[in-house]
């Protein structure tokens, strides 16, 4: 059955293309692909390469503004926009990948667009000047809003001689950058320009535009209508929701609303029933709930602005009951939008929420109706183009029943039912890797009473003679299988669910030592008094040498005629990281150091450079890691070499597998040996 939804998901694809502001009867899922500082995990590739387990349950993922902002940023104070694409989450050639391997996959990218705001990196007035396919495009301080910074802006252009634009903010002041004119035709032009850039050039697919309170909903009506982005959702951050369909309707043109809007009214309703303890309020209005306006509804409970950050930063998050807001959000109409955070600990359990939308054919048209509620729990059923799901949230979900419906899945204050003409199979277990095994349940849900349940774990299809089960089973799963269930009815089969499992591999890796070299930043032409290594790592950002500044490298060694400084580190597990600023120590350590240098995974060369607010720096590891066979590091391939590669098999020395593996077959014994001997022998 998830073949035939997605078949016509796919179908429908050429219609979305262009789509006023968000297709009507879509049943596709967002996901939020990122946090606050959520920079490893939001690293391009390592988004990239989980796009085979997202495709199956989401259509779009929401990323981070990706042009780079002149340092370590989470995006919202942009500075580039067409020249400079090497960001805090990985450079251009890494975003092209992703967004490119997203869309094979049959996700769309939905690229963060800050453009209430812009940085101005050396002074308050001056942007960047950029010139793509043979345009150049410069805004300047007449770009800027009259009254920005509640007039202190102006009082620095007088001071500096500079005119401001002659027009008044459209929309809400914000003081941390320049508020840019939407009424100049400078602007327009630019921005214009700019959205048809991530559209036809990266290959985005739509626009989540930051902060639209600060400018007229006219112009995201005037950029859309230009650009046409086949998705567009606006952050109109307010609980009130005719707050915000009066930014959707401002959105307008020709009569069409032209964008989607974050349905905070929903967010802050589930918020208050969960830490109020009140679930029944879950009833109140939002933009999802008002039957003109759920299209343009992209429903969500938490995001990088209202997650807890930390005890001095602690925002405004949903405080328990996690788990029962994601099955109350995926149930109902509307477009949600899954946090990373929550999809990174209920993996599992949203996948199998996604699922039970995606049979029953919820889309964010859908209509609903409240079933039954107390102050414990809430229940609703929506319905579906293909059934009626009922969702039950809350501590007090045991109380929810129904003889019309059958429960296909429950947790922590959640129950799953589906409307028993559904006639379908259904299994408990999403797909994906698990680590350990387990039993996968199997529900018959049919008006027929005594229907049974049939399945194979070999991937064929199942018939009337394969395996027979009473509903409620469940099939023992130990290897990886693809499990196929049906509904067996009059001798018939039908309602065929699939899910695929694997098993997580065992991890032979054992830890080994690596070092990080800096080029000697103490000579000309930096002349640092000393050389500090402040770093965190990839477990939970644990500092590895102590708070900041760091911990003084003392240790030097020359490569190739070099001298570096450098620390060496313990690699803990395949994919362990380290993240560095390096920076001079002492009271002057804030103004020289670099910028960070992120996710370094074995021996690496960095060189410092440049300075404008902070030290750049170069990877120079090409240059002095060495011929292959160089173990030890001394720039030469010898003898020494072999006695220390003879060591680091026997366990008495520690080298980077990535160095002592000559042959390149993934594991460091006598074979490699061999080869070390080949390459002394042959001169190399």
């Amino acid at each position: 059955m998830r073949k035939i939804y997605m078949l016509l998901a796919l179908a429908a694809l050429p219609v979305m293309a262009w789509a006023a502001g968000w297709p009507a009867n879509y049943g596709g899922v967002m996901l939020q692909g990122f946090y606050w500082d959520s920079y490893d995990d939001t690293y391009w590739p390592t988004l990239e390469s989980q796009a085979g387990e997202l495709s199956p349950y989401f259509s779009l993922v929401w990323i981070p503004q990706s042009g780079n902002c002149g340092g370590t940023s989470m995006g919202y104070d942009d500075l580039y926009w067409f020249s400079n694409y090497n960001s805090s989450f990985g450079n251009e050639q890494q975003l092209r990948s992703l967004i490119s391997t997203f869309k094979s996959k049959g996700i769309g990218t939905i690229a963060d667009v800050v453009i209430n705001h812009r940085k101005t990196p050396s002074d308050w007035f001056t942007f960047p000047t950029e010139t793509y396919n043979g345009v150049t495009y410069t805004m300047t301080a007449a770009d800027i809003c009259a009254n920005d910074d509640g007039g202190a802006t102006a009082t620095q252009a007088a001071k500096q001689g500079v005119t401001l634009s002659g027009n008044n903010d459209t929309g809400e002041d914000w003081s941390g950058m320049r508020d840019l004119d939407h009424k100049s035709a400078n602007v327009q032009t630019i921005v214009k320009a700019y959205l048809g850039f991530l559209l036809n050039d990266l290959g985005y697919t739509g626009f989540r535009y930051d902060m639209v309170k600060g400018y007229d909903g006219s112009f995201t009506g005037l950029y859309n209508s230009a650009s046409q982005p086949a998705f567009s959702v606006g952050e109109y951050w307010d609980g009130n929701p005719d707050k915000v369909i009066d930014w959707l309707n401002a959105t307008k043109v020709g009569g069409t609303i032209m964008s989607a809007a974050f349905d905070y009214p929903f967010r802050y309703t589930v918020r208050d029933a969960i830490n109020k303890g009140n679930w029944a309020s879950l009833s109140g209005t939002t933009l999802a709930s008002q039957s003109a306006y759920r299209q343009y509804a992209v429903t969500f409970i938490e995001n990088h602005d209202t997650e807890y950050r930390s005890s001095s930063a602690p925002q405004d998050p949903i405080k328990k009951d996690t788990l029962a807001a994601n099955a109350y959000l995926l149930a109902m109409p509307g477009t949600p939008c899954v946090f990373l955070k929550h999809w990174q600990a209920y993996k599992q359990e949203i996948k199998g929420m996604i699922d039970a939308r995606k049979l029953a054919g919820i889309t964010n048209t859908s209509t609903y109706v409240n079933y039954k509620s107390a102050a414990t729990y809430y229940a609703v059923k929506v319905n579906g183009d293909h059934c009626h799901l009922m969702a039950a949230v809350g501590p007090g979900v045991g109380a929810v029943t129904s003889s019309q419906y059958t429960e296909i899945m429950s947790g922590y204050h959640y129950k799953y039912f589906l409307e028993k003409t559904a006639e379908t199979a259904w299994i408990d277990k999403a797909d994906g890797e698990y680590s350990d095994a387990f039993d996968a349940r199997l529900t018959a849900v049919s008006a027929t009473s005594g229907a049974t349940v049939v399945y194979t774990t070999d991937g064929t299809e199942p018939t009337a003679s394969s395996t027979q089960v009473q509903s409620g089973a469940t099939v023992h799963i130990d290897k990886a299988c693809t499990l196929k269930a049906g509904l067996l009815k009059g001798g018939k089969v039908s309602g065929i669910v699939t899910r695929s499992y694997t098993f997580k591999a065992p991890d032979d890796f054992k830890p080994y030592t690596f070092n990080v070299y800096l080029e000697d930043p103490t000579a000309s032409p930096n002349n640092w008094s000393a050389v500090y290594y402040y770093s965190w790592d990839s477990n939970s950002s644990a500092q590895q040498d102590g708070n900041w500044p760091g911990t003084a490298a003392t240790a030097t060694k020359v490569v190739k005629g070099t001298k570096f400084y450098y620390r060496t580190y313990t690699k803990t597990s395949r994919n362990y990281y380290i993240n560095f600023v390096f920076n001079q120590g002492g009271a002057t350590a804030g103004t020289h150091q670099t910028v960070d240098v992120q996710r370094v995974k074995g021996d690496a060369y960095f060189k410092v450079t440049t300075q404008t607010n902070k030290y750049e720096v170069e990877d120079v590891t090409s240059q002095y890691a060495g011929t292959a066979g160089d173990i030890n590091g001394d720039g030469v391939v010898n003898v020494t070499d072999v006695t220390a590669l003879i060591n680091v098999i026997l366990g008495t020395a520690s080298y980077s597998d990535a160095t002592c593996d000559l042959n390149g077959d993934g594991q460091v014994n006598v074979t490699d040996v061999t080869t070390l001997i080949n390459v002394i022998l042959a001169g190399n």
